[in-house]
Formats: C-alpha cells, structure tokens, sequence
C-alpha cells in the first residue's frame, strides 16, 4: 500500500523520479511516454464510446443503453489511471536497471471491451426495441 502511495504522489511530482536510479537513454523514456499516450487515446476511445452508445441509441431499451455506456465509460476511467500508474512503474524500473514490471490490466481491458462488443452483437441480432 505504501508503495501504491508513493507512486500516485509521483503523479503529480513526475521530477522526483530523477531521484530513482540513473538517467537511461532517452529512447527509452521516450518509448515510456508514447505507451503511456496510446493508453490515454485507447481511454478516450473508450469513454467516447460510452457517450455514442448513450447518445446515438436512444431506441436502445433504456437498461442496455445505460449498462453498454457505463461499461466503457469505466473502462476508459480505469485505462486513464492505469496509465500514469503504468508510465511511473515503468519509468522507476528503466531507472533502475529493473525488469518491467508486469501487469493484468491489459487481459482485464481486453475482457470488458469483449463483453462490451458480445452484448451489442446481441442487440444488433435481437432488436433494438425487443
């Protein structure tokens, strides 16, 4: 947990990750920086998302529509904080010299948006209005 709390402090203190290891290559820092940036446009296409299903469905029955959008409108909130978890993780890890770490947000990602697209599959087959 206290590791947990150093990082999100981190967050928002991005310069005292210099204290942590050496300075690597810049390559890699870089490398870090646009993983984390195609983590946040997979977070506003998931939250973008969320508001097309509640915008441009309205004959969707009223539970479906609201369960779709808040689905992904999670998944894009919880892809957005992953991702500055993920960017101080990594960063701390190349600084050290240490193995990237490993996560299971992806898996878990990949699960909901899955989910997310069988249940529209079965709204497109079943009718919007059934």
């Amino acid at each position: 947990m206290i590791e947990f709390v150093r990082n999100v402090r981190l967050w928002f203190a991005p310069e005292r990750i210099r204290d942590d290891g050496d300075t690597p290559d810049y390559r890699f820092s870089l490398a870090n920086e646009r993983t984390f940036l195609a983590w946040v446009r997979t977070a506003l296409a998931l939250i973008g998302g969320g508001f097309a299903v509640d915008q441009f469905l309205p004959d969707l029955r009223w539970a479906w529509r609201v369960g779709l959008a808040l689905a992904l409108l999670a998944a894009g909130v919880l892809c957005s904080l992953r991702a500055v978890s993920h960017w101080v993780r990594c960063e701390r890890a190349i600084r050290r010299g240490e193995d990237l770490p490993v996560s299971r947000f992806p898996a878990v990602l990949s699960l909901v948006v899955a989910l997310v697209a069988i249940a529209m599959v079965v709204v497109v087959i079943v009718g919007w209005e059934g």
